[in-house]
């Protein structure tokens, strides 16, 4: 039998790269007051919208907590024309899909809908926004849902673990200190009367901004947004005082108490500079080379190495952001930590090699190689991070709700590229002081509280879990 000789195709050749950069958005205003960014990227067909409404935590009653989270909640359940059930039948006529929480900033409202759906869609939300009916019976149904949320948080270690150090660094009377979504305590407290309070309070059109990111093309956007969100009316804001944010983090160490349990979950955290610090760049870079990925400082000793977990990460997350300028003189902060878990028995020795990699990171610094590796890796994958219309849709919303120009995102990548070794060894050292770490340990306290204070990071305490 004569053989069938193959044809191969010729091997693919890379083309060219093209010069990228982080989206650019249009700035406007609707005559009502709202701020709305918009950003045309070709080829998106599903548009994603993110609005930000200035109702932060702080601005919670009293007793209340959750009750910013109750009131997001329930904007998509009934307005005044539709009931819950009528709302949620017509958005999944569109396509879409609509979420709204409450944190710190203020509430963010995510829409992604087909750009074909975008007028219904947006018409929804504005409907939404406008006039929600927040029923008794519907606000009672929230409010029990949280409450059976609460003890499944709970049990769950790393949520325990980021409530206990919340309950650690911030004073008992800054909001910070307790949980974003409230306690069973006060969440109990809350009713449809308080829920609309709130909303009658804080939200309105001059103090909010849309963003809209996707394929505009052939969308007579003003017309839209006039008939829409433009159709959305309010009194001004009221200017409000933003608390400073102050923490504790001497260093020491809280082991929340998990009889007979096999894992410890580990987080070590203290709050440093928001983005508005110059630092921020640099403290980037260097937090990622410290525990970013899998190559990382972090995971080649207590991962490859040493075998204590599956993975540990170094991170910073902004809680909060106050305008340059700002009469009430309050700065922002970032929480910078450490996490993520070991069995049981290698909690004091997977500590122990922490703290080591932390002092050698500091006599030693860190090395080009580390630097380059990071640059590659955070500035490289941008263009498949905010490859979707969401991702570009929810930064810009961050770099409102964090009071940064609409060019921060792309500026970042560029400071990135340019900071040195020497300048991340410095801010992630600074981020990471070995003796100003508060260390949250979610574990069985009576294998691991002895092991941990012979290792002299800090005093032990031992609280219920």
């Amino acid at each position: 039998m004569t053989g069938v000789a193959m044809q191969y195709h010729p091997q693919p050749t890379a083309g060219e790269a093209r010069p990228w950069a982080f989206p650019a958005p249009e700035r406007g205003a609707l005559p009502n007051g709202l701020t709305v960014l918009r950003c045309h990227r070709p080829g998106q067909q599903v548009v994603a919208v993110e609005i930000f409404l200035d109702a932060p935590l702080d601005a919670e009653p009293e007793g209340l907590d959750g009750v910013a989270t109750i009131m997001a909640r329930a904007l998509s359940e009934g307005t005044d024309k539709r009931s819950a059930e009528e709302f949620a039948a017509e958005l999944e006529r569109c396509g879409a899909t609509l979420d709204a929480s409450a944190d710190h900033p203020g509430v963010r409202v995510s829409l992604e809908v087909p750009v074909s759906r975008l007028a219904k869609a947006l018409g929804l939300v504005a409907e939404a926004l406008r006039a929600p009916a927040f029923s008794e019976s519907e606000v009672e149904r929230l409010v029990g849902n949280r409450l059976d949320e609460i003890p499944h948080e709970q049990a769950n270690p790393a949520r325990r673990a980021a409530k206990q150090l919340s309950k650690e660094l911030f004073p008992t009377t800054a909001r910070m200190s307790r949980p974003r979504q409230g306690t069973e305590e006060t969440v109990r407290r809350i009713d449809a009367a308080a829920v609309r309070a709130f909303y009658d309070a804080h939200i309105r059109p001059s103090t909010a901004t849309a963003v809209i990111v996707g394929d505009l093309t052939g969308v007579d956007l003003d017309a839209l947004l006039a008939y829409t969100v433009g159709d959305w009316s309010g009194n001004a804001g009221v200017s409000r005082p933003v608390p400073p944010i102050t923490a504790d983090d001497t260093g020491r160490v809280v082991v929340v108490d998990r009889p007979g349990a096999v894992q410890t979950q580990l987080l070590i955290g203290r709050i440093g500079a928001d983005r508005h610090d110059s630092v921020w760049p640099a403290q980037v870079l260097g937090t990622y080379c410290l525990g970013g990925t899998l190559t990382s400082r972090l995971d080649r000793v207590l991962r490859e190495e040493k075998g204590y977990t599956y993975g540990v990460r170094a991170f910073g997350q902004v809680l909060r952001s106050t305008a340059p300028g700002s009469s009430s003189g309050a700065t922002g902060a970032a929480m910078l930590a450490i996490s993520g878990s070991v069995d049981t028995e290698s909690t004091g020795p997977a500590l122990e090699d922490l703290w080591k990699v932390l002092r050698t990171l500091a006599a030693e610094g860190l090395t080009d190689a580390e630097r380059e590796t990071a640059v590659q890796n955070l500035v490289g994958v941008a263009p498949l991070k905010f490859e979707t219309a969401a991702s570009v849709a929810g930064t810009l919303a961050d770099q409102v709700e964090q009071h940064l120009p609409d060019d921060y995102q792309a500026q970042l990548y560029a400071r990135l590229a340019e900071t040195g070794t020497v300048e991340a060894t410095a801010a992630v050292v600074n981020a990471f002081p070995v003796d100003r770490l508060v260390t949250v340990l979610v574990g069985d306290a009576a294998q691991i509280a002895e092991p941990v204070r012979a290792l002299g990071i800090g005093e032990v305490s031992v609280v219920s879990g």
